[in-house]
């Protein structure tokens, strides 16, 4: 079982993306800064049709991966740090997408906030979501690092329980392990607890 920071990004596997601001630094100040990394987000994933605009009203230049090269199962933006679940579907690894993704982030951050300098703390971290259980349980995870999960705008746990039709996350391999019930999963992900959490402590990160 690994306990270490993944790097070896395989096809088919399954990882929990973490990373956060230089120094616990703020890095989505407010709604415009959340909603411009997830539409960057998608603009990556090739998921979007016509590029965000940046801070001077252009559209951006972000070359797209296939669609379906990745999913993301779940994720979740915090004022400082940021959290995927994520699949790698081709021999394309995870790192050129979270590569590409906070570089493009950090451009338009630098520019609308005349900052100079890294936004995000090194290297991204990574692990290897070694069971098909645990992908539950780190769902879970990843939808309570906020206080209140059902009233948080800016993670997947709203599309999960039909209260946004978002269409970033691929819900299915999530709601699968709940027989599809959006009520079975949203009352799983609300009682998630201590030993739900010691099941999964080798794939969290030190926040």
């Amino acid at each position: 079982m690994l306990n270490r920071d993944y790097k070896i990004f395989r096809e088919g596997c399954y990882y929990h993306v973490y990373n956060r601001g230089n120094g616990r630094s703020t890095i989505y100040h407010d709604s415009s800064d959340y909603e411009q990394f997830l539409k960057r987000c998608k603009l990556v994933l090739g998921m979007r049709t016509s590029a965000p605009l940046d801070a001077r009203g252009r559209s951006l230049r972000i070359q797209s991966f296939e669609k379906d090269t990745f999913s993301v199962l779940a994720y979740c933006l915090m004022p400082n740090h940021f959290h995927f679940l994520i699949r790698q579907n081709t021999e394309i690894s995870v790192d050129r997408f979270v590569t590409k993704l906070c570089t493009s982030y950090a451009a338009y951050y630098n520019k609308k906030y005349n900052h100079v300098g890294h936004i995000f703390q090194d290297a991204f971290k990574a692990k290897l979501v070694d069971s098909d259980e645990y992908v539950t349980y780190l769902s879970a995870y990843v939808h309570n690092n906020p206080t209140n999960a059902l009233e948080y705008p800016y993670s997947s746990f709203p599309d999960y329980v039909g209260d946004r039709a978002g269409t970033l996350c691929d819900k299915a391999t999530v709601l699968a392990y709940f027989n599809d019930s959006a009520g079975d999963y949203r009352n799983f992900v609300l009682g998630y607890n201590e030993q739900y959490e010691a099941k999964i402590s080798h794939l969290l990160f030190d926040e």
